[in-house]
């Protein structure tokens, strides 16, 4: 199986965000693609062939999930987890963005406040703004390449009257996987202050190193009472384009009122190819998933160690989940556009940037190491030598 994740495969041309949008974001395309957050290895063969087990029957029209979808979220979450949740608060979504953006809709109005923890996924950012809503800042505290809440900040934070704060569980773009301590004080103090936490959790099924992934709404009761949980098989089984996400809420109240607005805007129905991906890999995905963490895990410490001896002004942040890293490099005192121009024109590698993840982000780089490690070994080579370049420019 090893051998499916060490293979190179060309995406150009196949419309992948990754490498089809290099021109127009980056202003080149002889890039290695290290950004966009979907991994390069080939999509699981038990998804391939249960979708083409439906698609060889050539009608295409209306459908509707079968209970075994439902029933293949509930095991894993469970089995994976230990979160237990019923049929009822369960529901389909199209994608975990456009669920925050429905809940933010949902629940609060224009010129409310919604509270995020930045540096953070960007879309935390862009769909409360774009929504007209106003953002509340909680930073997370880094020293020694962690990251930490700031709860006495975030009490202070509370004074503005927030309605919502969006979690990241776990971490996006630190990886960080949060505690049962640390989501039982968030929680505390949202519960405290009546705000709701909408629970970003795509990357729950990719722990590593021995860590765990502690679903927000199981650390308390009113924990589950006062969040909404948004998960999804897209990042663990690379099927980000078939859209395929739900939500849990366990509250009746905000229940009634997220389903009522996802159903008047008949939001909530999958097309089979989201049910039929997703029943396939939670029912048959197990063992291929703890091979993809064993890759992705060795791709992480390729690059810690890489790094460590070859390129001393760049820090990685060792992530306890997902396939993205968070590279430090402020030791090499650049501003931002040098920064850019260092790994896109220079070491010709296409990251995604650190000020786009909010305050917190400056000088900080995000690589995606969900591919080959041969493509990763390039890109590392390539960085040493536009880093040493600058180096010894920067002594003349």
């Amino acid at each position: 199986m090893s051998s499916s994740f060490d293979k190179v495969i060309d995406r150009r041309g196949t419309g992948a965000i990754k490498t089809d949008l290099l021109k127009k974001r980056f202003g080149r395309e002889d890039l290695i693609p290290l950004w966009v957050a979907d991994m390069d290895f080939q999509t699981p063969d038990f998804i391939v062939k249960a979708l083409k087990r439906r698609f060889s029957h050539e009608i295409y029209g209306y459908s509707v999930p079968p209970d075994s979808y439902w029933d293949a979220i509930i095991n894993w979450e469970l089995t994976l987890h230990g979160w237990k949740f019923t049929r009822e608060e369960l529901t389909f979504i199209p994608g975990i963005v456009r669920g925050i953006g429905f809940a933010i809709q949902c629940f609060t109005k224009p010129g409310d406040k919604v509270i995020i923890q930045p540096p953070v996924y960007m879309p935390f950012i862009h769909v409360p703004q774009d929504n007209g809503r106003e953002l509340i800042y909680n930073p997370l505290k880094y020293s020694r390449e962690n990251y930490e809440m700031d709860f006495d900040q975030l009490e202070e934070c509370m004074a503005y009257r927030p309605k919502m704060l969006i979690l990241s569980n776990p971490h996006n773009p630190a990886g960080k996987v949060w505690s049962k301590e640390t989501l039982i004080k968030l929680s505390d103090i949202c519960e405290r202050h009546n705000v709701l936490v909408i629970s970003d959790e795509i990357h729950a099924d990719m722990a590593l190193y021995d860590y765990k992934h502690i679903p927000f709404a199981t650390v308390s009761d009113g924990a589950a009472q006062n969040s909404i949980t948004f998960g999804a098989p897209t990042k663990t089984f690379n099927i980000a384009g078939l859209v395929s996400s739900f939500a849990v809420v366990p509250n009746k109240e905000i229940r009634e009122k997220f389903f009522h607005y996802l159903t008047v805007n008949e939001l909530n129905s999958p097309t089979f190819v989201s049910y039929i991906a997703t029943e396939a890999a939670f029912t048959k995905g197990k063992k291929w998933r703890e091979k993809m963490l064993e890759y992705v895990q060795e791709n992480v410490d390729y690059v810690f160690d890489y790094i460590s001896v070859n390129i001393q002004t760049i820090t990685v942040v060792r992530p306890n989940a997902s396939f993205l890293i968070w590279l430090n490099c402020k030791k090499l005192e650049m501003d931002h556009g040098q920064l850019i121009d260092l790994f896109v024109n220079q070491a010709h590698l296409a990251l995604n940037d650190g000020e786009a993840f909010g305050p917190g982000g400056e000088g900080f780089m995000r690589m995606n190491v969900g591919t080959s490690r041969l493509v990763l070994e390039k890109a590392l080579r390539q960085l040493t030598d536009a880093v040493n370049a600058y180096l010894s420019l920067k002594k003349e």
